[in-house]
């Protein structure tokens, strides 16, 4: 993905099972933010800090969509067990995290494995990438993304 791209065809999954094609969300800003894992203390902080801002992203119409390739039952449970307001998607084939590039190879322990790479997108209003975020560090990276949507 540059800067300027539209935003790919792909489909996800809500957490509620409900499918959904991401130009569908087209028509206001977008934040896309990939995370490895539901229920994990990163990925759990990160949806933390996101549903936090939800009133200030709303206030700046943006739509804030955080995807993982775990099941939608697995995110409802994460969404529900930690109050988050943000939307959380199912990319399960892990079609979308390959159109993104997010899908790479990973280190942990000497072992390699393939897993998502924690980004986040911004697509303003008519679907063109304006900014991204890769190897994100969790700290502070909500409040960054709000600060980037144009007023």
């Amino acid at each position: 993905m540059e800067i300027g791209d539209s935003l790919p065809t792909g489909h996800l999954t809500s957490a509620d099972g409900m499918r959904f094609a991401l130009p569908d969300r087209i028509g206001r800003p977008i934040v896309l933010y990939f995370y490895p894992k539901a229920d994990t203390t990163g990925c759990t902080r990160e949806a933390q800090d996101f549903s936090a801002l939800a009133d200030e992203f709303r206030a700046r119409n943006a739509l804030v969509i955080g995807v993982s390739r775990d099941t939608p039952a697995k995110l409802k449970r994460f969404a529900e067990k930690h109050a988050l307001t943000v939307e959380l998607a199912s990319d399960e084939d892990g079609s979308v995290c390959e159109a993104f590039g997010v899908w790479v190879e990973k280190q942990m322990y000497g072992r390699s494995y393939m897993g998502i790479e924690r980004a986040t997108f911004l697509f303003d209003a008519q679907g063109k990438l304006l900014r991204q975020w890769r190897k994100v560090k969790v700290a502070g990276h909500a409040a960054e993304v709000l600060a980037a949507i144009p007023a």
